[in-house]
């Protein structure tokens, strides 16, 4: 009898234990966001009408033609006059980009965003415990991490991360990351940045869909302060619920649907082929797959349900039944890639102009500023002061490869409400018209048929 008591006791402390160690462990699982900082340029880096006119005018590989799908696609790119270009571009030298001149642009924008985040934050570059960057278009020796490590005096034991070829979507993919590391790593603290390098990357040849980013991509960036510590909860902004990633890279349409090469003048660019938006409309589906059951309410899944059952059963007759997103999410940062990709994801996802407002004003006054847009997304919507206490914003994006990757995230606080990169700007936001019409004043007579009005523009 003492032996079974023993033994008893002995399983019951056993149980004790174990319960008290999956506690432990959940209570590591968490991450906050402490603060993020997004990067405004300087007024001089500006691509005006003016600018952007004297930039195409340079290129001597363009023809009438290429004149013509420059100025419709920037009209109707929705993209304003007071995004960021490349200091290179700025100064005429886009052809002929140096390495220290693309190293400055990235510590420029690096530098600035870790700066106001400590600052902001009070939080010293020495407690970092986690750094990962994000910077997919330029490598160098020792890397773009171990600058920063340099530059801050950081502790020899941080763990290092250097993500490179990730896209647009890398952003997500760094907080991803951060929050598998926080299971190995309690009561730390993770930085990320986030950037492009577009100075080496201006593509100066004149294939149409290689032409394309050089009219969306801006310069721009951000930097994220995370962690896993219970005793800054009453500080975070947000705390993430949730990721889910896809990556559609085993199907060769997918991986050849967004690629760098070189054109046959030997210029280097983006490629974009006509299957992109397949690519991408099955990698969002993909990813949906796994994100709604995990996050809509029962009620909108067993509504969706019935309803997808009554139309199988009427032949697919009618419209098709869609679900509810916002059962679930009060706010939606898509990815600003273009007009074309918010457009279509706003279908996808069922939003209102309302919802894609956030986004679209970003595309029209930073442009695609790559894996940091979903911040001045967020940012809008915090200098709006939309965000309230125990809201839940999905944050999707869709990178080259191809992928699409989303975190869920809870409003920790209601006073979030900081300008941030849109003090000078948010009160002439939202636009009416995103279309750029200044250059369609300017250039409008590019659509007359005399083959000379090529010669007149090399004369602007």
């Amino acid at each position: 009898m003492e032996l079974f008591m023993t033994l008893s006791l002995l399983l019951f402390l056993c149980f004790i234990f174990l319960i008290c160690k999956l506690f432990l462990q959940t209570r590591d699982q968490c991450c906050y966001l402490i603060g993020y900082e997004c990067y405004k340029a300087p007024d001089d880096m500006k691509l005006d009408t003016e600018t952007c006119g004297k930039l195409v005018m340079r290129n001597k590989n363009l023809g009438l033609n290429e004149y013509k799908f420059l100025l419709q696609a920037m009209v109707n790119a929705g993209i304003g006059e007071e995004t960021y270009g490349p200091r290179s571009v700025i100064d005429g030298t886009e052809e002929t980009p140096t390495l220290p001149e693309s190293l400055s642009e990235i510590d420029d924008i690096v530098f600035d965003t870790l700066d106001k985040l400590f600052a902001s934050t009070g939080v010293s570059p020495s407690e970092i415990d986690i750094l990962v960057v994000t910077i997919s278009m330029i490598s160098s020796v020792p890397s773009l991490p171990a600058r920063v490590i340099n530059r801050y005096k950081m502790k020899e034991d941080v763990k290092v991360f250097n993500l490179s070829g990730m896209g647009c979507s890398a952003s997500v993919i760094a907080v991803d990351l951060v929050h598998h590391l926080f299971r190995t790593y309690p009561n730390s603290f993770a930085v990320v940045v986030s950037s492009e390098s577009l100075n080496p990357n201006w593509y100066c040849g004149k294939e149409r869909s290689m032409m394309l980013p050089n009219i969306l991509f801006r310069v721009g960036g951000c930097s994220l302060l995370l962690t896993n510590k219970r005793s800054m909860k009453r500080k975070a902004l947000m705390k993430l619920k949730l990721s889910v990633r896809f990556h559609g890279g085993a199907s060769d349409e997918s991986y050849e649907s967004c690629t760098r090469i070189e054109d046959s003048q030997g210029y280097c660019g983006f490629f974009l082929t006509k299957t992109l938006p397949k690519a991408a409309a099955k990698a969002v589906a993909m990813n949906l797959r796994v994100l709604v059951p995990k996050t809509l309410p029962l009620r909108e899944l067993f509504r969706y349900a019935v309803a997808s059952f009554v139309y199988s059963r009427n032949n697919h007759k009618g419209k098709a039944p869609t679900l509810n997103m916002k059962s679930g999410f009060q706010h939606f940062c898509v990815h600003p890639g273009g007009r074309a990709v918010i457009d279509g994801m706003g279908r996808s996802l069922g939003l209102t102009e309302y919802d894609l407002e956030p986004t679209r004003m970003a595309l029209h006054r930073f442009g695609n500023t790559s894996t940091a847009g979903i911040w001045y997304v967020l940012s809008y919507m915090e200098a709006k002061k939309r965000l309230k206490k125990g809201d839940r914003v999905l944050m999707i994006s869709l990178g080259a490869g191809f992928k699409c990757n989303n975190c869920v995230w809870e409003v920790m606080k209601d006073a979030m409400d900081d300008v941030n990169v849109w003090e000078d700007c948010i009160t002439r936001y939202p636009v009416k018209f995103t279309a750029n019409t200044k250059f369609l004043e300017k250039f409008s007579w590019l659509h007359e048929s005399d083959p000379e009005l090529s010669k007149k523009f090399r004369k602007i």
